[in-house]
């Protein structure tokens, strides 16, 4: 056999689709298509939160098609004014400041939020619901017709297990923290927002949250509001990870060296995952689909992970092992882990202590049951389907490490 022989039958051979039998497009195939057609819809794009995780990595996505965009940001990120994102840093609390950044925009990413398990309910009020908001008046006043916001499926946990469930579950009707809570409130904020696009506000359809002492009044609502043709799209990314991730890797394998990482529960659960750059092509497949005249997605919400359900020891271990640590294998009851989160949380709380405990009830719940979501309606309504496996995606996060 020759040497161009061999090279031929060592190629790999394109990835099919399995329900067409047709070939898949690379990942650089795909994100370049995709970029490509949003650069000829748009002018112009605004990312709040753009110094976070995802964030970033949508700009870096909407720059790799020179695609404008304004950044809107609490810190100042040199990076993002390097790939040529026009840095905006502001309160997203704050609505002049936001409908200024605004401005000539015909497209947003909502992504800034308080994430995290602990604070206040004004803590997390003010960035994630009046945020939340605040954009969607911003988007009324100014004529911007599309808005894609970042939700989380902690909007529907209860604390109980969650095994391929998709949109029809209801939102949870009691939650163990206020980032669940008020990420529940902004998303109904933002997908009836499309309902009542050419509505009063006076039409508004309430929440399940109507007699929280800080809900916005109705006056607020109509604030700076004129009738527009705003059309909406939430995404629920699960334990987003990837290279410099700052959140779930780095606490990991911080635990991980003082050999404080234990595993909750006698029984492996399942949870979804989603690698950084697959959720940023979902958010710009939704923008896409979007401008489509009779949009599938508009007003709705849509679960988007790496469709590869794994336990989470195994998640854990595969991030330890990157990091040349040691697989993690000790464990702790369920119900002993919820009662240290339970105490812990009374203890802050009692000492008015701001920084997060180790455990809370709501890490309890969420390391000891089952967190995994049918994406078919993602892949069905704007043609999602992740670019990067959790192998790949490992590859390349140990591959940062030595870098």
């Amino acid at each position: 056999m020759t040497n161009k022989e061999t090279k031929q039958n060592s190629s790999p051979k394109p990835k099919q689709n399995p329900s067409t039998g047709t070939a898949q497009l690379s990942e650089h195939e795909a994100l370049d298509k995709a970029v490509t057609k949003l650069a000829a819809q748009v002018t112009h794009v605004l990312v709040t939160g753009a110094g976070g995780f995802l964030g970033l990595a949508i700009c870096r996505l909407l720059r790799s098609a020179n695609i404008k965009v304004t950044g809107f940001a609490r810190g100042n990120y040199p990076e993002l004014s390097r790939m040529g994102v026009n840095m905006v840093q502001g309160d997203i609390s704050d609505f002049e400041q936001v409908k200024s950044s605004m401005q000539s925009c015909d497209l947003v990413f909502h992504v800034a939020a308080k994430a995290g398990v602990w604070g206040s309910l004004d803590d997390y009020y003010k960035p994630n619901v009046q945020g939340a908001q605040n954009i969607i008046n911003a988007c009324q006043a100014l004529g911007i017709s599309r808005l894609v916001y970042t939700s989380t499926p902690s909007v529907t946990f209860a604390g109980e297990d969650e095994a391929g469930i998709d949109e029809s579950q209801p939102y949870a009707e009691n939650y163990l923290n206020y980032y669940g809570q008020t990420k529940a409130q902004a998303e109904q904020l933002v997908l009836a927002a499309a309902k009542r696009s050419s509505q009063e506000s006076s039409t508004f359809e309430r929440t399940p949250f109507e007699n929280n002492p800080f809900e916005i009044d109705s006056k607020e609502r109509t604030k700076d509001s004129k009738p527009s043709s705003l059309k909406t799209v939430a995404l629920r990314p699960h334990l987003i990870w990837g290279p410099n991730d700052p959140h779930l890797v780095p606490r990991v394998i911080e635990r991980g060296q003082a050999g404080k990482l234990k595993l909750v529960g006698k029984e492996d659960k399942l949870v979804d995952t989603i690698y950084v750059d697959n959720a940023a092509y979902a958010h710009v497949l939704a923008a896409i689909a979007l401008t489509e005249p009779d949009s599938k997605c508009n007003g709705k919400a849509y679960y988007i992970s790496n469709d590869e359900p794994i336990t989470m020891a195994a998640m854990l271990n595969k991030i330890l092992s990157c990091a040349n640590l040691p697989p993690v294998n000790k464990r702790v009851p369920s119900g002993i882990a919820y009662a240290v989160g339970l105490t812990l949380e009374w203890l802050y709380k009692l000492l008015n202590k701001q920084q997060e405990p180790i455990m809370t009830r709501f890490v309890a719940r969420q390391l000891s049951t089952s967190h995994y979501f049918d994406i078919s309606a993602a892949k069905k309504d704007f043609g999602y389907r992740p670019l990067v496996d959790i192998e790949e995606g490992m590859q390349r996060l140990k591959k940062s490490f030595s870098e």
